[in-house]
C-alpha cells in the first residue's frame, strides 16, 4: 500500500470516528431525555434499552462505548423505542444522506407523497406498537386528530 493510500485510509477512519462520537452522543442526549440512566455504573439505562429495544445488551454498549455502529436492525429497533423516524436515525449515523432519504411536503417521505394519510391503527403498526396495545394507541390518537367532515 503505498503512502497516500495509507493517508487515505486514515483519514477515512478518522471521519467515521468523528461520526460515531457524534451519533453516540446524540443518542445519549436522546436516552437522558427518555429517562434512560446511562451515567453511573449501576443505573442499569444500557440494559433497559436493550431491553425495551429487543437488541442485544452488547450493541447497545459497543455504541455508546464509540466501538462500532448498530447495524440496520438495531437502529430501527432502538428508534422505534426512542421515538426518534428512523430516517433521522440512518442521517444523523452517516448511513444515508438527506438526498437519500428525500422528504415530500408535510415531512412525509416522497414513496407516500399524495397517499392517503394514515389510520391511528395502520401508524401503530408502522411505528412497531405492541398489538396487544395498537388499540389504546389508536383511541389515544383519535383524540388529537381533527373531526373529519
Amino acid at each position: 500500500m503505498g503512502t497516500s493510500a495509507r493517508a487515505g485510509a486514515r483519514s477515512d477512519q478518522a471521519f467515521r470516528a468523528q461520526g460515531l462520537q457524534e451519533f453516540a452522543g446524540w443518542i445519549e442526549d436522546l436516552l437522558r431525555a427518555r429517562g434512560y440512566e446511562i451515567d453511573s455504573p449501576r443505573g442499569g439505562g444500557r440494559s433497559k434499552l436493550a431491553d425495551d429495544a429487543g437488541v442485544h445488551r452488547a450493541a447497545v454498549s459497543r455504541l455508546l462505548q464509540r466501538q462500532s455502529m448498530p447495524d440496520l436492525e438495531t437502529m430501527r429497533r432502538i428508534a422505534a423505542v426512542l421515538g426518534v423516524p428512523l430516517r433521522e436515525m440512518l442521517i444523523r449515523s452517516g448511513r444515508l444522506t438527506e438526498d437519500d432519504l428525500p422528504l415530500a411536503g408535510a415531512g412525509r417521505p416522497a414513496a407516500e407523497a399524495g397517499a392517503a394519510p394514515l389510520s391511528p391503527e395502520e401508524a401503530a403498526c408502522r411505528m412497531g406498537v405492541p398489538p396487544e396495545l395498537r388499540g389504546l394507541f389508536a383511541q389515544v390518537a383519535r383524540q388529537f386528530l381533527p373531526e373529519a367532515r
